[in-house]
């Protein structure tokens, strides 16, 4: 029962390691290079993908903006320019034009550096990419920016997660400890009084076979 315990909070911790990552905002610093629009069939309800410009048609084939960066390694990085509108995640993101169009003005500046905020994850083998939410102008490539929203963000959940435990724990030694231990007791009186009951039925048949030995060598002459 305890390794089936480990397993499920495993799996547990897991998933929600998981989802923060792929949720939770996270900046690269990059110089964008392109802006594109480009015809896509999205399965619907995909989970990597979010939704057409809020107030247009909710269609399986539709445009998706991109954004294309190289970041100071001449790494390329691809991010879709998607609304989220009211739905989770609750960036109530409304402006994906508005983006794309500061995303292609900086495009056309020479050296120059942006933080692109986004969430999700680029995974090439199934065309997934991270959805861009902002697009800030920076001093240049080493920038470090302090991630204070995650950092917030992760105390209250910490926060949550421990009055949770605490409060489980208080009501599991209120109402469950009392009923364990009580079966405990009882569990421990029947196995004494088990034990009890054996010793007995042990010595009376160790006295009839000490019996049956005195019979078999007196009449029989035998020696077991």
């Amino acid at each position: 029962m305890k390794t089936i315990k480990r397993i499920f909070i495993f799996l547990l911790a897991l998933i929600t390691v998981v989802l923060i990552h792929y949720y939770l905002p996270q900046r690269d610093i990059v110089q964008v290079v392109n802006t594109d629009v480009k015809r896509m069939d999205i399965s619907k309800g995909s989970p990597f993908w979010d939704r057409p410009d809020a107030g247009t048609d909710q269609q399986e084939t539709r445009d998706v903006r991109f954004i294309y960066t190289v970041n100071k390694n001449d790494k390329t990085r691809v991010y879709r320019n998607e609304d989220t509108g009211w739905s989770f995640p609750f960036y109530l993101k409304f402006d994906s034009s508005d983006l794309s169009a500061k995303a292609q003005n900086l495009a056309n500046k020479d050296d120059t550096w942006v933080a692109v905020t986004h969430y999700g994850w680029r995974i090439r083998l199934f065309s997934i990419f991270p959805n861009a939410t902002k697009v800030k102008q920076v001093s240049g490539p080493d920038v470090f920016l302090i991630p204070w929203f995650n950092i917030v963000f992760l105390f209250f959940v910490f926060l949550i997660l421990f009055w949770i435990w605490r409060t489980i724990r208080r009501w599991k030694k209120k109402n469950v400890d009392p009923i364990t231990d009580k079966i405990g007791d009882e569990l421990d009186e029947v196995a004494d009084t088990v034990r009890g009951h054996a010793g007995k039925a042990g010595q009376e048949l160790n006295e009839k076979r000490s019996g049956f030995r005195k019979f078999m060598r007196r009449w029989f002459g035998s020696s077991k």
